[in-house]
């Protein structure tokens, strides 16, 4: 047949893409599903010089799999019992500009907090040698996290969020990074125009695919429904749905936000609204949805939108405590964000932590809510966070073909918080480092299998 003498050519070129760089052998864990944890012992996992999971399997195949792949025994980097090595962690929410204050104003609840704290450290950022100063330590801290997935909000500048964009293409870390837009219900020292909100939106859409990085997206930020106006809105909606854009912004966070958002539209639900101006699609991100009502769980769950779970921020600033286990009953997609600097950690193990605790509080208050399990955590805060960003095909997990995006984590480390005893089984290590681990156990950091953080390892 006409097509018989394309296929060695086809047979080699996908050789090629498969040839395997690298094998860790050592213990492996990742989520199949929210329920389904996967603990490996001595498994082995191979990485193609694409940076793809080639294989994940038993070590027993060892032997087939050298042969399969052209592996060098020697090649392989065995990881000491005290290492595992986990998928990298998603942050589906946080402020970028806010990182510069986090730590501190909580004593304020969402809108004042906004007023006194946000808006005028936000509006630094029109000057591009702040967001150049500030920028790369927000990055590098989430890295050394071990968040090799990050969800930004930026702020209304378009050219510092330019810049926020190229400072994690940078650093090899995979984002979505979008400028703030805002057009009222704002102070005049931090406001847009309509049209030039949506231009500046429009523009950076455009100059971050321009970028040709596959790791670095664009997404339409409405701040939230009280500072956009309808105009605004619906001109997001229609650059989402012409362009094909991912949307992120905030969802019935506070109480008095809420009743804000009636006011304005007394005939919509605070979902409702961006249903109405096309802004709830299957790549939206909305953070909060601490106090949805039954028909809104029921249309982002048709709309196929993803819920950001910011517990930390929902603590800190007294916004109140999602139903997480609902949500995930009523099979909504959900992931963790740290919501810098409403919540005053950068680090997704805070996250999940924060994630039980908002969980184990809410079911002293129902009879029938069953708490977050520490494997229920580590999945939103992985494959979960990925099906938020509608990213599940890419990363999450160690499946085959997936991105190797991962992290080799260390209990043992210099200076580590975590003490392990001969004693300790698999699931307890696992479950130290998620109580007790934290930046100083992340010894390496891979993003699409380039090593972002950390040495390459030289294990015997």
């Amino acid at each position: 047949s006409s097509s018989s003498p394309r296929r060695p050519a086809m047979a080699a070129a996908a050789k090629v893409q498969s040839a395997c760089a690298k094998v860790f052998r050592g213990t492996v864990v990742h989520s199949l599903s929210v329920s389904q944890l996967q603990l490996l012992e001595d498994a082995v996992l191979g990485v193609s010089s694409a940076g793809r999971v080639l294989f994940l399997e038993k070590a027993s195949e060892l032997p087939r799999l050298c042969t399969e792949h052209a592996i060098a025994p020697d090649s392989i980097k065995v990881l000491p019992p005290s290492h595992m090595l986990m998928p990298g962690f998603v942050d589906t929410h946080i402020h970028a500009p806010q990182y510069v204050f986090t730590g501190t104003g909580y004593d304020l609840q969402l809108m004042e907090w906004l007023k006194r704290y946000t808006f005028p450290a936000e509006s630094k950022f029109a000057s591009i040698a702040h967001a150049r100063e500030v920028y790369p330590k927000v990055v590098d801290r989430l890295i050394r996290n071990g968040t090799t997935t990050a969800c930004y909000f930026a702020t209304i500048h378009a050219e510092s969020t330019l810049a926020l964009a190229d400072i994690v293409a940078a650093r090899g870390q995979r984002a979505l990074v979008g400028k703030v837009c805002m057009d009222q219900e704002s102070p005049d020292f931090y406001c847009e125009t309509t049209a030039q909100s949506l231009a500046d939106a429009d523009l950076v859409v455009q100059k971050i695919r321009d970028m040709k990085n596959p790791l670095v997206q664009p997404v339409l930020t409405p701040r939230f429904v009280p500072t956009c106006s309808k105009d605004l809105l619906g001109g997001l909606g229609k650059i989402a749905a012409e362009k094909d854009v991912h949307v992120q912004s905030h969802l019935s966070e506070n109480r008095s936000e809420i009743d804000f958002v009636r006011f304005l539209f007394p005939d919509l639900t605070y979902t409702g609204v961006y249903d109405k101006y096309g802004l709830l699609t299957n790549k939206t991100v909305m953070a909060h949805c601490v106090h949805l009502s039954d028909d809104e769980v029921a249309l982002i769950r048709k709309n196929g939108a993803g819920i950001s779970h910011c517990a930390n921020s929902n603590f800190s600033i007294m916004s109140g405590v999602a139903p997480i286990r609902k949500y995930l009953d009523e099979k909504l997609k959900i992931g963790l964000g740290t919501d810098v600097a409403g919540g005053y950690s950068s680090s997704i193990l805070d996250a999940m932590r924060m994630a039980i605790l908002a969980s184990k509080t809410h079911s002293l208050n129902s009879s029938d809510n069953k708490p977050l399990k520490p494997e229920e955590a580590f999945f939103l805060a992985t494959l979960g966070g990925s099906q938020v960003l509608a990213m599940d095909g890419e990363i999450g997990n160690f499946e085959t073909g997936k991105a190797f995006d991962a992290l080799v984590v260390n209990l043992s480390a210099q200076g580590s918080p975590v003490d392990i005893f001969d004693s300790d089984s698999l699931e307890d290590k696992f479950s130290k480092f998620l109580f007790l681990g934290d930046d100083r156990n992340v010894e390496s950091v891979y993003v699409n299998g380039r090593l972002v953080h950390g040495q390459q390892e030289e294990y015997v």
